[in-house]
């Protein structure tokens, strides 16, 4: 057998080991015994060589004309292309999602790197008329400078894409520390960057655990912060930004809603809560972990919905067959698990699943049977707070306004969506839904690149990826005024 991979920060273009020589596993989360790799565990010295050659490359990279970089970019969509099925092999084994999912995360990755490759040509700002003669006046773009980038495990491509891909095509430079349970992909990414002809130090990469995040975070060369993970996370984030003024971007928690109205098309909703629900193992950000049914429609539904969901076949995500994958790892195994115990003593139902699986082809992996909780009511703690597993609450209203008033019950925003055949009912709920994503006859995952994704209330705080609007993360507006006159003029004076 051959020795398992080593792989160090990527800093300046080269591999460079954790300045205290420490490095930490990299596992397959369906079978444990599967050693994918060995990562440098980095530190605070660390994350200062990583920002130090940022910061070095910076100059040059923010003087490449924008279309120059965009075509860097390009090239890199190139070659996720020819290489997607080796990214998305790598992915499942290192992520557990099963391979028609890693694929959706790395066409992802390349949708948004094509996307952002065009903005090098575009970049829009605004010329506006001077309210004096012979002057001229325009806004601009300009780069912040050093972004520094904390990533999930759960879109270990995809999400590193959606912030990487705006940073660089206005002309910053990129510090990235992926999470430690997902390293290659970001890997991977960087190295089809470098590929297609990223000059070194543009992007640097340092793997490890919350010390190198802290210290990326704080960084005085840092201007700006993009994060993405829990609540809590972002809130310490936030802080140590804010004491440095810096751009800081969130990107959080969600508890999302599927709401079922009495006249849906219930084959349609029992796929999109199925899908919504247990796609990627629930382990999504937007994953349908509420289903609010109409008492007219829930007795059927939530009949369909168990069968679909006891049916599912759950495994290792490379095998021909299997519909959902593994949990991420053992501590969240286990807190998918104290939930499914929190919910039946608050008084829900447990109707499938509910359990482990730990027995034959499962006994070393991470796994967690479908499970669905019925009975919910809106204030109880699994119809309230993120699981990030495969659990789905099911509440029943009487009605399209209670539906809405237990959809924003909870303090996330991201996405919600409603089945139903009424055009007056879905705009009612489109317009009254306070989340950043909407779908109607949808479930509440599938968002693409070319809209703003991001939530409301306790999901984020004010930003969005993906789209132009990502630009206004990772950009200051420089106006411009240019007098022609040769002569003094004095705004609103003269």
């Amino acid at each position: 057998m051959s020795a398992p991979a080593v792989f160090g920060n990527r800093i300046g273009g080269a591999s460079v080991p954790a300045a205290s020589g420490a490095s930490f596993e990299n596992r397959n989360p369906a079978d444990a015994r599967d050693l994918i790799g060995t990562f440098a565990d980095s530190g605070a010295e660390d994350v200062l060589r990583a920002v130090a050659a940022a910061k070095a490359a910076l100059p040059r990279w923010r003087a490449l004309p924008a279309p120059k970089r965009g075509e860097i970019l390009f090239r890199t969509a190139e070659i996720l292309v020819r290489r997607k099925e080796e990214f998305a092999a790598a992915m499942t084994r290192e992520m557990g999602k099963v391979l028609a999912e890693t694929r959706g995360d790395v066409q992802e990755a390349i949708d948004m790197t094509y996307y952002m490759a065009g903005e090098g040509r575009r970049q829009f700002g605004q010329t506006t008329p001077s309210e004096l003669a012979r002057k001229f006046q325009m806004s601009v773009r300009m780069p912040v400078g050093v972004a520094g980038l904390v990533t999930p495990w759960n879109f270990p491509m995809a999400i590193p894409s959606w912030k990487m891909m705006p940073a660089l095509i206005l002309g910053n430079t990129v510090v990235i520390k992926p999470a430690p349970d997902t390293p290659l992909s970001t890997v991977n990414l960087l190295l089809a960057l470098e590929e297609a002809g990223l000059p070194p130090g543009v992007v640097n990469m340092v793997t490890g655990g919350p010390e190198a995040g802290a210290a990326l975070v704080s960084h005085p060369d840092v201007g700006v912060v993009s994060f993405t993970g829990s609540t809590a996370t972002g809130r310490k984030v936030s802080e140590a930004a804010a004491r440095l003024f810096k751009h800081c971007h969130l990107e959080m928690g969600g508890k999302n809603v599927v709401m079922v109205m009495e006249d849906a098309d219930l084959d349609l909703a029992v796929d999109g809560a199925v899908w919504g629900g247990f796609g990627t193992s629930g382990q999504r950000c937007t994953a349908a972990s509420r289903v609010v049914l109409h008492e007219a429609v829930a007795r059927e539904f939530t009949e369909r919905f168990v069968a679909r969901a006891r049916a599912l076949r759950v495994g290792n995500g490379l095998e021909a067959g299997i519909e959902m994958g593994p949990i991420i790892n053992a501590a969240q195994l286990a807190r998918v698990e104290s939930y499914v115990a929190v919910g039946q003593a608050e008084g829900a139902t447990l109707l499938t699943g509910g359990k482990r699986l730990a027995g034959g082809t499962q006994a070393h992996g991470f796994f967690h049977e479908p499970t669905v909780l019925g009975d919910c009511t809106p204030a109880m703690r699994v119809s309230r707070e993120e699981i990030f597993g495969p659990v789905v609450s099911l509440i029943r209203v009487g009605s399209l306004e209670e539906a809405i008033e237990v959809g924003n019950s909870v303090e996330y925003g991201l996405s919600a969506s409603i089945y139903t055949r009424d055009v007056n009912k879905a705009f009612r709920a489109m317009n009254e839904m306070e989340t950043g994503i909407f779908y109607v006859n949808a479930p509440t995952i599938g968002a693409e690149t070319h809209l703003p994704f991001g939530g409301a209330k306790n999901t984020g705080n004010g930003h969005r990826e993906a789209c132009v609007q990502a630009l206004d993360v990772f950009s200051e507006w420089k106006s411009i005024y240019i007098d022609y006159s040769g002569a003094l003029q004095r705004a609103q004076i003269d």
